[in-house]
């Protein structure tokens, strides 16, 4: 997925999940922060940020953060990429050989997927749910989710169980939003109710996948996968 009108700045504070004060060019800008997550690994004052200049006059902010530079490490960290980078990676053939269906944002049960899917396999037609998180938190090259507990999470788990029981193939899909990470695993510190509901999943019959990204200022593209610990 790529952006437009790409600029580097310098972070300088986040008054709240919302907003951030940026440092461009010399000027002081509030820029809207396209993640509500924490975040506080990666917005560190001084940090160096990439942000994407907006064409719309009527917008509050000229300014969307997208990336962020931890060390040598560029991270994306748009919580919006993660599903529209799903779908480019699997109409690229680069999940299943034969997609014959996708269509973005689809009720099951009490949940909305991020994907439905139909591909073929084996000669059948598999019919599919997979539900996209995105994965910014890293420590020493180990990636994790959430960085904030997240009860929808579990809600999500528990419905792609059900659906893996009634007979859909249902996948997670933790979209590692950088490259040269060693491995994924949920965050049990942060939230031991997620960690347990994704093992619980992953037993009845969810598949639990991760890749990481090839990540520039501009762009990010899903690459390869990555071990996952449950």
């Amino acid at each position: 997925m790529r952006y437009s009108n790409i600029i580097r700045g310098e972070f300088i504070s986040r008054p709240n999940r919302f907003i951030a004060k940026v440092l461009i060019d010399g000027k002081e800008e509030t820029v809207h922060v396209k993640n509500t997550g924490r975040c506080r690994e990666l917005l560190v004052p001084g940090a160096r940020v990439y942000l994407e200049k907006s064409d719309n006059p009527a917008r509050k902010t000229a300014y969307d953060l997208v990336a962020v530079k931890k060390g040598s490490r560029m991270i994306n960290m748009d919580s919006q990429i993660p599903n529209a980078a799903a779908e480019e990676w699997i109409r690229s053939g680069a999940f299943k050989d034969e997609i014959v269906y996708l269509k973005r944002e689809v009720v099951y049960g009490d949940s909305r997927f991020d994907l439905y899917l139909e591909y073929m396999e084996d000669g059948i037609v598999r019919k599919a749910f997979m539900e996209v998180k995105g994965v910014t938190l890293e420590d020493n090259g180990v990636v994790r989710f959430p960085d904030a507990p997240t009860k929808r999470g579990i809600k999500h788990l528990n419905e792609l169980a059900a659906a893996a029981k009634n007979g859909y193939e249902a996948y997670i899909l933790f979209v590692i939003q950088m490259k040269d990470v060693l491995y994924f695993e949920a965050d049990r510190q942060i939230h031991s109710d997620f960690a347990d509901a994704l093992k619980t999943a992953a037993e009845a019959g969810v598949h639990v996948l991760a890749y990481d990204c090839d990540v520039t200022a501009d762009n990010m593209v899903i690459r390869d996968p990555v071990k996952v610990l449950l």
